[in-house]
């Protein structure tokens, strides 16, 4: 009978520990980068195309260009402005930049992380709204490139969209 290494699952990764934040590209000088209210699933696929030829020794494959979609759900917050932006933007063809963020993987920095930058733009929105449950919005980015490695920065407050934080006994105020 093999035995089995437990400790593996605990090195495993929550899924709210990989967070995605979002702005509209020429609002970067205005606003930093914020996260999707209630947030249920997001994504990244990346998927290539291949050409086949034929050869009398077999097919020869020739790969195409790596396209790049993240996709977001999440539960419509009462007064979400980042919603309305991101429709704006899908309705002027504005640039998006989206950062993938591992809580997990601290980074050099205070409050950084391991992470990924993407450019793209909203190519899909969709609200659905029955009678038993809450308003859900479904976002599909089109991302130009295959994005960047590097390190962001997410603050205390972003931070704790993912997990509590701890919180001192001592009172808070004066």
């Amino acid at each position: 009978m093999k035995k089995m290494n437990l400790q593996l699952f605990a090195e495993a990764i929550q899924g709210k520990r990989i967070v995605y934040l979002y702005r509209v590209k020429s609002k970067a000088a205005l606003k930093d980068g914020a996260t999707l209210a209630f947030t249920t699933e997001n994504g990244r696929t990346k998927s290539k195309d291949a050409d086949s030829t034929a050869t009398k020794d077999g097919a020869i494959r020739t790969p195409g260009t790596a396209e790049v979609e993240i996709t977001a759900t999440s539960i419509l917050s009462k007064g979400d402005t980042l919603v309305e932006e991101l429709e704006s933007a899908l309705d002027n063809d504005e640039l998006i930049e989206v950062w993938e963020v591992n809580l997990e993987e601290a980074g050099t920095g205070d409050n950084e992380f391991k992470a990924k930058y993407f450019q793209g733009y909203l190519t899909e929105m969709e609200k659905t709204s029955n009678a038993e449950d809450f308003v859900e919005v479904s976002l599909t980015f089109g991302i130009n490139g295959n994005g960047v490695d590097g390190e962001a920065t997410v603050s205390t407050e972003q931070q704790e969209i993912a997990a509590y934080v701890f919180t001192d006994t001592k009172k808070t105020g004066e």
